[in-house]
């Protein structure tokens, strides 16, 4: 999928990195000229996810081993940013876990994981890259939330808890921070054709004809297609959208399903 937004000259930082949905945005944020730091806390993932983002554009991504849970790791990250490019304009706050398990069963450990990775992660992560955008004239901050952020799902107590914490945080971040030019949105990804869906599908632990047919559009999302929306967020076309949770599911949320 191409796109038509620009963002050369403009520095971006990109959670969760090395796989998935984050790769897939730190792919369409180089394809449109933005320089990159790759954060993960997978260290061969982002070895990887780099090499292959740098044949794109060559020296133009820098990896970034840690994880969002740890304060010192995500301010060292985002002084990266500014050194490399001399600021930091857009954020794509994307790392999270899943955590999914019958809520009389769910253990504490996994909820507090849950909590520390999906909300605290994504707070301290939006926090520290809204001190430098603040310093340095404004920015835009993409979290990562969900369809299940909005509507709920059994045994998915940790996640849509977390997730529709992300949702909220993201209002209160967006109107607190307007004054300083900084936008704060959300991108609520429904399914999404990853490399760990198709595992699922293969392993028999998804079924896949039953999500497309309970997909309105009749098909499961790219990740091309959420890292699209994700750089509407983070470009000048949305200019005047913030606090704003863009749920990208196909129709999933908006049907009643019986």
């Amino acid at each position: 999928m191409t796109t038509s937004f620009d963002f050369t000259g403009r520095t971006a930082l990109v959670t969760g990195a090395a796989s998935g949905l984050g790769l897939a945005m730190a792919r369409a944020l180089s394809k449109s000229g933005a320089r990159l730091v790759l954060f993960d806390l997978d260290g061969d993932g982002l070895a990887k996810a780099a090499a292959e983002l740098n044949l794109i554009r060559p020296d133009s991504m820098t990896p970034f081993t840690g994880s969002i849970t740890d304060q010192s790791a995500v301010k060292a990250a985002c002084d990266l940013a500014v050194e490399l490019g001399g600021g930091l304009d857009i954020v794509m706050n994307n790392a999270g876990i899943a955590g999914n398990a019958p809520s009389l069963d769910l253990e504490e450990s996994v909820w507090r994981n849950a909590v520390d990775v999906n909300l605290t992660g994504t707070f301290l992560m939006a926090q520290a890259a809204g001190r430098v955008m603040a310093a340095n004239g404004g920015g835009s901050i993409i979290n990562t939330a969900s369809m299940y952020g909005v509507v709920a799902a059994p045994e998915r107590a940790a996640y849509c808890a977390t997730k529709a914490a992300v949702v909220a945080l993201t209002k209160v971040l967006a109107i607190e921070w307007a004054d300083r030019n900084i936008r704060v949105n959300a991108i609520g990804p429904g399914y999404v054709r990853t490399a760990l869906t198709e595992t699922l599908v293969e392993q028999g632990r998804l079924d896949l004809d039953a999500l497309n047919a309970r997909v309105p559009a009749g098909r499961l999302g790219t990740p091309e297609e959420i890292a699209t929306a994700a750089l509407f967020l983070a470009s000048d076309a949305s200019a005047y959208v913030t606090g704003q949770t863009l749920v990208a599911d196909g129709g999933w949320s908006s049907y009643s399903y019986l």
